[in-house]
């Protein structure tokens, strides 16, 4: 016969979602709480084989270092220079503990500015989820035939949590991911798509814990997102989730190839 679990309370739930720590990221926390369906290409096992063909590599927005820390612990072989870039100081902190072990170098650099190296310095520059891709600074520290391999964000991705939160939001909002308008981003700065792919998948959240959680560690999801001024939207949701089921929302991801033309 298996165990009756009493199910936890609306505020107990509340206060272990407020709790977590948001830095890094590192996504375990959600294991059991939370899913998300992945991209078929596998990005963090395919930079992997990327790294090891590259001689230079940067990660632009590391964030706490976990995905290129993956990604260098399955390649073959390692780049000799290898550099990451991170504007916030706690995942600069995390990702330097994170990386320094395998000889990258973290430089603190806000998402909006100049990346900090000369031109020409890397043969790979790779990304998971940048907020902005600045076509123009990653084509200048590109040399000539090296590569863009990122994992983007795509657009409206998980709009219907953000707008349970927030009420019907315009069309327009949420569409500056597109990856069409990114890659004549990437066109106009001199590169070549080789490849663009783009995918939708399923997220399914099962306790109000998660969310919270998930909406402080997005924090541009919901802007200025606390418990206090979302307690009665969160409520209903814990209602909603106990009574029907998981919350179910859409990710969207595309994955970009890019290269710079030797002319």
């Amino acid at each position: 016969m298996a165990p009756h679990i009493t199910p936890r309370s609306f505020e107990a739930l509340v206060a272990e979602g407020a709790a977590v720590p948001t830095d890094g990221w590192d996504f375990s926390w959600f294991r059991g709480r939370a899913t998300e369906e992945r991209p078929s290409w596998g990005y963090a096992v395919s930079l992997a084989g990327r790294l090891a063909r590259a001689t230079a590599a940067l990660d632009i927005q590391t964030g706490g270092g976990e995905v290129l820390d993956f990604a260098l612990g399955r390649a073959a072989s390692t780049p000799v220079l290898l550099a990451a870039t991170e504007g916030w100081p706690p995942n600069v902190a995390k990702a330097t503990e994170l990386l320094r072990p395998r000889g990258t170098v973290v430089v603190a650099a806000h998402e909006d500015a100049p990346l900090p190296f000369a031109d020409g310095a890397f043969d790979l520059v790779g990304s998971r989820h940048p907020v902005t891709p600045h076509w123009t600074e990653i084509a200048r520290v590109l040399r000539p035939g090296g590569t863009y391999f990122a994992q983007h964000v795509g657009p409206h991705s998980v709009f219907e949590l953000v707008e349970y939160f927030l009420g019907p939001l315009p069309a327009e909002q949420g569409s500056g991911r597109d990856p069409e308008r990114e890659r004549a981003g990437a066109e106009a700065a001199g590169l070549e798509v080789v490849d663009l792919r783009a995918e939708r998948l399923r997220i399914e959240f099962h306790d109000i814990a998660a969310v919270v959680h998930f909406l402080r560690k997005v924090v541009w999801m919901v802007p200025g997102f606390t418990v206090e001024a979302y307690e009665d939207r969160l409520r209903s949701l814990h209602e909603e989730i106990e009574s029907e089921g998981p919350f179910v929302a859409h990710s969207t991801r595309h994955l970009f190839d890019i290269r710079k033309p030797h002319r």
